[in-house]
């Protein structure tokens, strides 16, 4: 069974390396992606829509990666080129040593916009 975290990292990973053909071998042709923003979108439309935010993804840190059968659950926090920080979580689904489903949960910018142990009247 291919290792679902080594194939978790190479998707980011090809994002900060800009790397299309790295991340082509590692999304299923029967890939669907799901954010807040997002209803699951089929594999082309996940490209068209969501690979060109590679052009700005500088890096990712990873605070959780954490495999469960074919599932991977990750949260990293992400900087941009312009040094912009933000936090998501994702969970990354597996077949045969490919993605075949992401949910992405993210709204987090860091630093927080609330201050320490205190919270923001608006979204």
């Amino acid at each position: 069974m291919p290792d679902t975290i080594a194939v978790a990292r190479a998707c980011y990973l090809a994002y900060v390396e800009r790397d299309r053909d790295a991340i082509e071998r590692l999304i299923a042709d029967d890939f669907h992606f799901t954010s807040p923003l997002d209803n699951r979108l089929d594999r082309e439309s996940y490209f068209e829509r969501c690979w060109p935010n590679s052009e700005v993804i500088e890096n990712f840190d990873f605070i959780h990666l954490v495999g469960e059968g074919e599932r991977v659950f990750v949260t990293y926090e992400g900087e941009s080129v312009g040094g912009q920080r933000f936090r998501n979580t994702e969970i990354l689904t597996m077949r045969n040593g490919q993605i075949v489903e992401a949910e992405v949960y993210f709204g987090w910018n860091l630093p927080h916009k609330a201050p320490l142990g205190g919270f923001v009247t608006e979204p």
